[in-house]
């Protein structure tokens, strides 16, 4: 077989937030590259659709809900030695700022912001990445290059994820590790219904965008694999937007 610096053969790839949209088709990639995937979610019915769609035998399915200690603990708990750990599970509410209340202000964070520190702490901690292993961090163009009315609370959950790789990649650069993030832009997933956003709005939305289109997650999903491999081994610490153009 002919060397390919994508391929993922051999390792073992954590990916939250799999059930559906970007980690769904993250957990896919990754296996369809050889990698042994470990998917991660609160709905065991959907994660069951997603470890069908994998390939190889030796992939996993954790059901953790991660906006809390107990179930970060029982995950990090449930997995082994990883070569790569995917941070991707996350939230969005549509709220402008005078109906931002103090729960749903701590439940974003919680979710897009807390949780994932908390996750990639305690596997750092537990020595649970190996040496040459890599952190991807799926953040968002939103607060980063971006912003919109009544989206305060992602953007800023997003913003500290920024801040967070950043700092990380370079404490982490001792152990072997590189650490990363992709910035998707308007991309075609469960989260943007879950904003109320309509089909209309969701015209409007690729009309702003050079390239006339949301984004598919299969997109996001080759650059988090890119970041993963060791076609990436001297990249830590970068942000890769990925947004067709919306940030030009």
């Amino acid at each position: 077989m002919s060397y390919n610096p994508f391929s993922l053969e051999g390792k073992t790839v954590l990916v939250t937030g799999a059930s559906s949209g970007i980690g769904k088709a993250t957990a896919i990639l990754c296996s369809k590259l050889g990698a042994s995937v470990i998917i991660t979610a609160r709905n065991e019915e959907r994660l069951k659709d997603t470890v069908s769609q994998l390939e190889g035998n030796n992939n996993k399915i954790v059901v953790a809900d991660l906006s809390g200690t107990e179930g970060i603990n029982q995950l990090i708990n449930e997995v082994n030695e990883l070569d790569g750990l995917v941070n991707n599970a996350g939230i969005n509410k549509i709220l402008p700022i005078q109906f931002v209340d103090e729960h749903e202000l701590m439940n974003t964070m919680q979710i897009n912001a807390l949780s994932p520190i908390l996750l990639t702490q305690g596997l750092i901690k537990k020595k649970r990445i190996r040496k040459g292993g890599a952190i991807v961090f799926v953040s968002s163009i939103a607060g980063h290059t971006r912003s919109s009315v009544g989206n305060s609370m992602y953007c800023a959950s997003k913003g500290t994820i920024t801040g967070f790789m950043k700092c990380i990649s370079k404490e982490l650069v001792i152990k072997k590790i590189r650490c990363n993030e992709v910035l998707p832009g308007q991309v075609d997933t469960p989260i943007m219904s879950q904003g109320a956003v309509t089909e209309e709005q969701m015209t409007a939305l690729a009309a702003h965008i050079p390239m006339k289109r949301l984004g598919n997650p299969e997109e996001i999903a080759a650059g988090i694999v890119f970041l993963l491999s060791d076609a990436a081994s001297y990249i830590t610490g970068s942000s890769l937007i990925i947004d067709g153009g919306l940030s030009l």
